[in-house]
């Protein structure tokens, strides 16, 4: 008996030793250099609650993205009945919706056709007779709309999942709310605005053609040419002109190419100037569109569009070969960074709006920290004063129980690299009771067991073995609910589920394993006569 309880003592101590080896950097973060060498990096996150940080609840604007979706689909079903020599008019896409005129019931046939062969996703939706033609109404069928707001959402998370892990963002929450909201957490952030502003970005990249061909102070008085449209350009910061006339540009409607051809994106240092930029590469199939465009268009101006604003409009002096390609705009080393960042990371899919935006200061999280643990403190003397006062000697075993508990669950979030948030406090908490109250089970019963006048190891026997279905019982049923905390919840809830379940598994560990170590050692190798309990 005496091997069998000293190679328990082993395991125990090797758990509470590494334990305390994990956590140690984390109540230690400012350790002499030669000393964190000889520590894990591993240490125990802090949440927004805690240290700070930015919550942020966006709302993906998915009508917007579908609208532009139907547009295509609209100049592709053009492109098609031309192609298959099928008469019509006015095709017209606003609103998500397609409409179209067909010259006669023989045209009717081939435009049903069409549509079935190559725009499954679409279906009329009404039509009405003028004149001997048929205007038709088209629109998405119910099921194609609801799987492209589906995926319209999730590479919006995909994006900004990547800008912000590019930004440098410790331990991000990032998830979907409803059908086309995105909730997003960044601990310890310390520039909210830029933050907000990497974001939110669109960062679509086009490139059109300057149209050279009419007067631009005539299309700023409202004669726009068909198939030109006017753009703003971009003053310093990224940020649009304002009506200037040096700040517009008339522009090709048609975009040659865009930001999906991109292959990489970084931020250099202009030789001339010193100044920064962000050197662009494309693809394969980029490079090759890149070079026929340039091509076929040398001594033209090409401008370079990000948003809706022109940042540069160069002339193309000779065919450019190798997908390289510079966009400048007076950036400070920020803005392109963060250009950089947003290309890299592809833009989204469609436009995002904040509805919700706190901002917790650092100092409030600090003061969370500092209640938290006062809290935890009093909680666990409170706990060590009852059970010593109620259970006496017993009492002294549950709490040293306790505090291994405790310990191997800090240290186990620091093995983790998890993130500790208030609720995740107040999850340590509930397990200090539910820690003891393991024990106040065994002890009850072993109590039953000494007025029955048995010896004190038929008290430990049938105490520890009676109770143990019932503490079983109970740390399960409390572990499932803590599971599904952990499936469904947000960040917080997450907190609280994660430090709950570790917590129980402990808890089991401790209350069972660990205390009937030490009466074993007590019951065996001492002999003693009766248990304080």
């Amino acid at each position: 008996m005496f091997q069998s309880i000293k190679l328990r003592v082993l395991i125990t101590v090797a758990f509470m030793l590494t334990a305390i080896y994990f956590f140690i950097p984390s109540v230690w973060p400012d350790m002499p250099a030669q000393m964190a060498n000889l520590f894990p990096k591993n240490k125990i996150r802090l949440g927004l609650d805690l240290q700070g940080g930015m919550h942020l609840l966006l709302e993906v604007d998915t009508e917007k993205a579908i609208e532009s979706s139907v547009d295509r689909m609209a100049n592709g079903l053009k492109e098609g009945l031309m192609e298959k020599k099928v008469r019509f008019r006015n095709i017209e896409a606003k609103g998500g919706t397609i409409s179209i005129e067909i010259a006669s019931r023989e045209s009717r046939a081939d435009f049903d056709k069409v549509l079935a062969e190559q725009f499954g996703d679409l279906e009329i939706k009404s039509y009405d007779t003028v004149d001997g033609r048929e205007k038709l109404n088209l629109t998405l069928k119910p099921k194609r709309l609801a799987e492209m707001k589906k995926t319209i959402l999730e590479q919006s998370l995909e994006t900004i999942r990547n800008r912000i892990d590019q930004f440098g963002v410790t331990e991000p929450e990032i998830i979907p709310e409803g059908e086309d909201r995105i909730l997003i957490q960044l601990p310890g952030i310390k520039d909210p605005r830029r933050a907000i502003d990497l974001i939110g970005r669109t960062a679509l990249l086009e490139f059109k053609l300057v149209d050279e061909e009419h007067n631009l102070e005539d299309a700023m008085r409202g004669n726009v040419p068909a198939g030109s449209i006017l753009m703003k350009g971009a003053r310093e910061g990224g940020e649009k002109t304002t009506g200037r006339r040096e700040g517009m540009y008339l522009l090709k409607e048609r975009t040659l190419l865009t930001g999906q051809s991109l292959e990489n994106a970084q931020v250099k240092i202009s030789d001339r100037f010193g100044e920064p930029y962000v050197a662009i590469k494309f693809n394969p199939q980029g490079a090759r569109d890149f070079d026929r465009i340039t091509g076929e268009n040398v001594n033209k101006r090409l401008a370079i569009i990000l948003d809706g604003a022109v940042y540069s409009a160069p002339v193309i002096k000779e065919r450019i070969s190798g997908g390289d390609a510079q966009i400048t705009g007076s950036f400070t080393m920020d803005d392109a960074k963060d250009l950089a960042i947003v290309l890299r990371a592809g833009s989204l899919p469609a436009p995002v709006k904040i509805l919700e935006q706190r901002t917790v200061g650092p100092s409030l999280g600090q003061d969370s920290i500092e209640k938290g643990i006062l809290s935890t403190l009093i909680a666990f003397l409170l706990v060590i004063v009852f059970m010593v006062v109620y259970y006496k000697g017993s009492g002294i075993i549950a709490n040293v129980a306790l505090l291994l508990n405790c310990i191997l669950t800090l240290g186990t979030l620091a093995v983790f690299q998890a993130t500790l948030t208030l609720p995740g406090i107040a999850g340590i908490l509930l397990v200090i009771g539910m820690a003891v109250d393991a024990n106040v089970l065994i002890f009850e019963r072993a109590r039953e067991e000494i007025r029955l006048g048995k010896t004190p190891r038929a008290v430990i026997e049938t105490g520890y073995g009676k109770a143990f279905i019932t503490i079983l019982d109970t740390h399960i049923t409390t572990l499932i609910a803590a599971v599904f905390l952990f499936q469904f919840g947000t960040g917080p809830v997450k907190g609280f589920a994660v430090t709950l379940t570790i917590g129980l598994i402990y808890s089991i560990l401790t209350a069972v394993f660990v205390t009937r170590i030490i009466f074993d050692y007590l019951v065996w190798d001492r002999k003693i006569k009766t248990l304080s309990i």
